[in-house]
């Protein structure tokens, strides 16, 4: 496994590897690092699927708001490096932020509509710094394929969507999210939560559960189900809901307020994101109309 931290080391291990295996594809996994089994899974998924694979640990500046945790992001590089040589990691890209962003950048990436819902209302400017930054790394990398994690459903939505605009040459692979064995989605967030909160926790996934079951109800609306959503949530008393949402999903449109979800002909996706003390967490789950 070879370890980059620079554009230029990039391009040239990239270039070297195109030369020798000219119907290899390459894999992406980007990363903001600290990694957990979530990462590993999108990993061992790249290395199966791919004839390289490439992870890049970055924890991007554009993509915090001023008073959010970057500078307190977890940080754990000999760790990471570690989990992805045994995960079949070919190379790692490890770039600076001056390596990524010699100078302020006058060019962003905005997709539209997307990301006016869920986290791009209560974190502006968020998802502009999500596309910059992967568009940035698919230039670079080229990859054939990118994996990404639907614990994070609005930003693969997000990417997708950038993808197909901009006809970018990779095939996005979302992958289902992993999870701990009480159910709570895997987060390198998760170990700023206290004991207590990490218990209460729990109550996310068991929402979502319980959400599966009551939209099969006849004529249950989106409103009747969020509010369901909301009360399950708020009987854990550290937890601070900033939204609990049911959207047509990849589009994130707001289903008609009367329509019948147990017979909605379009997929839907149940979005939480919720705080714990300082921690903010988020998790869905998508509903199949095929399957409810």
């Amino acid at each position: 496994m070879i370890v980059v931290t620079t554009i230029e080391e990039l391009k040239r291990t990239i270039r070297q590897y195109r030369r020798e295996a000219s119907e290899g594809r390459i894999g992406l996994v980007p990363t903001m690092g600290y990694l957990h089994e979530g990462h590993a899974s999108l990993m061992r998924r790249a290395r199966t699927e791919c004839g390289y694979a490439v992870l890049s640990i970055f924890v991007n500046p554009l993509q915090f708001g001023p008073n959010e945790d970057y500078d307190q992001y977890p940080r754990d590089a000999k760790r990471d490096i570690e989990l992805a040589e045994k995960n079949g990691i070919d190379l790692i890209f490890m770039p600076s932020v001056q390596e990524m962003y010699p100078s302020k950048p006058l060019t962003s990436v905005l997709v539209n509509q997307v990301t006016e819902r869920l986290c791009g209302a209560s974190r502006p400017g968020h998802f502009d710094g999500v596309g910059t930054v992967v568009s940035k790394l698919f230039h670079l990398v080229q990859p054939d394929r990118a994996y990404f994690g639907m614990k994070d459903a609005q930003q693969v939505a997000v990417i997708q969507r950038m993808v197909y605009d901009l006809n970018i040459p990779v095939e996005i692979v979302p992958c289902d999210t992993v999870r701990e064995a009480d159910g709570l989605a895997m987060s390198s967030r998760n170990v700023y939560l206290s004991p207590e909160a990490r218990a209460q926790a729990v109550v996310l996934s068991q929402a979502l559960a319980s959400a599966e079951q009551w939209v099969k109800e006849p004529g249950i609306t989106a409103q009747q189900l969020g509010e369901r959503i909301r009360q399950a949530i708020a009987k854990a008393p550290l937890a601070d809901i900033d939204y609990a949402e049911i959207l047509e999903y990849p589009d994130l449109t707001v289903p008609p307020a009367d329509a019948d979800l147990s017979r909605y002909p379009n997929k839907l996706i149940v979005a939480l994101a919720v705080k714990f003390g300082k921690t903010r967490l988020i998790d869905n789950r998508l509903l199949d109309s095929m399957e409810v």
